[in-house]
């Protein structure tokens, strides 16, 4: 099948400015990146498995980022590390707090690039958006994100980087030697940010392993949960090498209605992202496939729309729950949300044929920080000001 979605994934993952320092940054390198690395510096190779284990305790399980802090090495090693790398995450450019308690930070990467990431806190779980790329390739037409156009990947460091930022901010780093709390505000990762993370699946994976990692910030991969669009041939590995849940965007029950939302599918059409959908569970032992649908008034949401929608995943056998999220609207947005009765009256379809089909409550709408509203704050106001200029007859 032919695509003529902006559908692409020679994607380079290099920023555009460099740091001029010369010092490799360890954050983001997996274990046998890490051990590579210290050896090339001139690390014995009978101390690098020792020496990797010791760093990557300090940096991912303490939070430790100068290395002379880092008081089970000695002296001597730890000047030698200062002097060839460094451990940096992104910068926090602001932080915004809604009225529920949604915190959204804009953060700065290598190249002065910009990112948001969500942190959504509720009774049972803290869950953190996490941003894969800056914009995003996929012109999705209800998403803001998907009206900025892709600038670049992050990094493995860039993407495990948000998680460690978020716990600097929610002060959550455990101390050497304290009683061990198991409680935490930060227990969840959602790859629902900016980006489609399987076009990025790399750095993804080896982010998420880090993520992962029993002797760093150790989540269960069951506490993360990957979204993609469908890019069908990325499904398989994701749950070979990495292994967490799976939400689909979905949101239409048609081909012709869902290559007007998600291009994507004009390359891997509805049928395609169903049979992969359908090999994953096996593949991971997962849990539920989710289903994420958002509601639009007049174009996904009519009974039909559920029915065909159950059918879909009866046909297939799938393991799912079905997310309806009712449309957060933006400035200039071309749809409207579903009215609360036809989110109701869909959502008792799909619970009426057995399935798990709850309505997501929005979450950070005050500060735009709600699913499919993200956009980096620079471009946001970069459009602000053309449309000013347009509405004013200043434009060329």
């Amino acid at each position: 099948m032919t695509a003529s979605a902006p559908i692409t994934q020679d994607v380079h993952t290099i920023p555009r400015k460099l740091p001029t320092e010369g010092k490799l940054n360890l954050v983001g390198l997996t274990r046998d990146k890490l051990r590579d690395v210290l050896i090339e510096n001139g690390t014995p190779e009978k101390q690098a498995k020792m020496r990797v284990g010791q760093i990557w305790q300090w940096i991912y399980q303490w939070g430790v980022r100068d290395f002379h802090e880092m008081t089970n090495l000695s002296k001597a090693y730890r000047a030698e590390l200062d002097e060839k790398f460094v451990v940096e995450i992104p910068e926090v450019v602001s932080k915004q707090v809604s009225e529920d308690g949604t915190r959204k930070y804009l953060v700065k990467i290598a190249g002065a690039h910009e990112v948001e990431v969500v942190y959504i806190p509720e009774e049972d779980r803290g869950t953190l958006c996490v941003s894969s790329q800056v914009g995003c390739t996929l012109t999705c037409s209800f998403c803001h994100t998907g009206t900025q156009k892709l600038v670049r990947n992050l990094t493995a460091g860039e993407i495990v980087g948000q998680v460690m930022m978020a716990r600097d901010d929610l002060e959550e780093w455990p101390v050497p030697g304290a009683p061990k709390d198991e409680t935490r505000l930060l227990s969840n990762i959602v790859l629902m940010g900016m980006g489609e993370p399987l076009y990025n699946f790399d750095n993804v994976r080896d982010a998420m392993n880090i993520a992962m990692d029993g002797e760093g910030i150790s989540l269960s991969r069951r506490r993360i949960t990957l979204s993609t669009s469908g890019v069908v041939p990325e499904i398989a590995r994701t749950a070979e090498e990495i292994g967490c849940l799976l939400a689909i965007s979905f949101h239409a029950t048609t081909d012709e209605t869902r290559d007007m939302l998600v291009p994507i599918n004009k390359r891997w059409n509805i049928e395609e992202l169903l049979a992969a959908l359908a090999a994953y569970p096996k593949v991971s032992n997962s849990e539920r496939i989710t289903f994420e649908y958002v509601m639009l008034d007049g174009v996904n949401d009519s009974d039909e729309d559920a029915h065909r929608l159950i059918d879909h995943i009866k046909r297939h056998n799938i393991p799912a729950k079905i997310n309806l999220i009712p449309f957060n609207e933006w400035p200039g947005a071309p749809y409207k949300r579903s009215s609360n009765n036809r989110i109701r009256a869909f959502a008792n379809i799909i619970y009426q044929a057995g399935y798990a089909s709850p309505i997501r409550k929005p979450r950070g709408e005050d500060i735009m920080a709600a699913c499919g509203q993200l956009k980096s704050a620079t471009e946001r106001a970069r459009k602000s000001r053309k449309q000013i200029e347009a509405e004013a007859g200043l434009g060329k």
